[in-house]
C-alpha cells in the first residue's frame, strides 16, 4: 500500500496481517500507540515491530524456488 504524505510510517496490523489482510494501523498522538479500525488491536511501535518481525517468519520463502522434493 502506499503511504499519502510524509511523516510517520503506516504500519500493518499483525492481528489482520496474520488473516492475510493488508490494513494500515492508525496512530494516536495523546496515547502514543497505533491502533487498528478493523480488529480493535492496540499497540506500541515497538510491539508491533515485533510482531511483524515474526509475521515473516512464515513468508521467509516466499521467492525461494524448490526443485528438490525428495525426503531427507
Amino acid at each position: 500500500m502506499a503511504q499519502a504524505g510524509k511523516g510517520r510510517l503506516n504500519y500493518r496490523c499483525p492481528s489482520c496481517f496474520l488473516r492475510d489482510l493488508d490494513i494500515d494501523m492508525f496512530y494516536d498522538k495523546d496515547k502514543d500507540e497505533y491502533y487498528c479500525i478493523r480488529c480493535q488491536y492496540v499497540g506500541s511501535e515497538k510491539d508491533i515491530l515485533e510482531k511483524n518481525e515474526m509475521i515473516r517468519f512464515r513468508y521467509r520463502d516466499m521467492y525461494r524456488r524448490f526443485e528438490d522434493f525428495k525426503i531427507r
